[in-house]
């Protein structure tokens, strides 16, 4: 392959056009249930105040790669997305491509992100809309001068990512496809419980068998029959309610962020997600 080759292949090139008709019509009620299922608050909210809408931005996320500053999503029309159209949050969700024909680091998970339905993006794009603005800059990322050049990054996408793919494993059981749903795409669970390369991309025989803490305070936990394979159904759904482990204890960390959003969507999604969960194959927890 030629240089003008490569340079063709890692090009950001944005997969919908502005007042792409299936982007429209979104529903800001269900959005509400989208913004809750992908735990976009738990990011996005600004740091240090207690409202979890006020979609600032500003958080630090530390890495092997450098500190990620989430950004500022709030429909602020300076500062935020209030100028975005829905296709352009599409191409950031599915795409990782930014209105700056860009690529996205992917300290966003749009590499889960990616198998959302057009419909789900169209709902998330109202709510969003439905928020109050915030005003304010975020800080640039703060990277060394390696990991600057985001071109480099379309060599990543070759390498790890496939547009609208999902590592969904689906059954035909429409409560247990509706949490695989929720566990592969939009609540993007495998990219804190598994491990990472030296590339930072997920190892598949380590999916949802366990990873370090984004918030560096030690191992998530193995999701796996490895771990809680004596955990219901039931316990799981609960836990995600409540925070509440069958053995009386409490999650933690970033754990009870996810609780906190997992609490507001409807019953059956945290039947769903159980239901996918308990089907997932044993895998050995890796060694830190």
């Amino acid at each position: 392959m030629g240089a003008w080759g490569l340079w063709s292949l890692t090009a950001a090139v944005p997969l919908f056009d502005p007042g792409d008709p299936r982007l429209d019509h979104g529903d800001a009620a269900r959005g509400a249930l989208v913004f809750a299922a992908a735990d976009c608050a738990s990011c996005h909210s600004t740091p240090g105040q207690p409202d979890r809408l006020k979609l600032g931005g500003g958080l630090a996320l530390a890495s092997p790669f450098g500190t990620f500053r989430v950004p500022n999503i709030s429909p602020d029309v300076e500062d935020g997305i209030g100028s975005w159209q829905a296709a352009d949050l599409a191409n950031v969700l599915i795409a990782g491509v930014s209105l700056k024909r860009q690529h996205y680091y992917p300290a966003l998970p749009y590499t889960q992100y990616t198998g959302m339905t057009l419909g789900d993006v169209a709902d998330l794009y109202a709510y969003l809309r439905t928020l109050p603005p915030v005003t304010g800059k975020v800080p640039p990322h703060d990277l060394p001068l390696v990991f600057r050049w985001r071109r480099a990054l379309g060599a990543w996408k070759l390498l790890f990512f496939r547009p609208g793919q999902t590592e969904a494993v689906l059954t035909g059981d429409p409560l247990h496809d509706r949490g695989a749903y929720l566990v592969e795409t939009l609540g993007h669970c495998a990219e804190c419980h598994s491990s990472r390369n030296l590339l930072g991309a997920i190892k598949p025989n380590t999916r949802f068998a366990s990873g370090l803490d984004p918030e560096g305070t030690g191992f998530v936990p193995n999701l796996t029959r490895e771990r809680i394979g004596s955990w219901s159904e039931q316990d799981i759904a609960h836990m995600l309610k409540t925070g509440e482990t069958p053995d009386h204890g409490r999650v933690g960390s970033s754990m009870a962020d996810v609780v906190a959003n997992a609490a507001l969507l409807p019953e059956d999604d945290r039947q769903a997600i159980a239901r996918y969960i308990k089907s997932l194959p044993a895998r050995p927890t890796p060694q830190p």
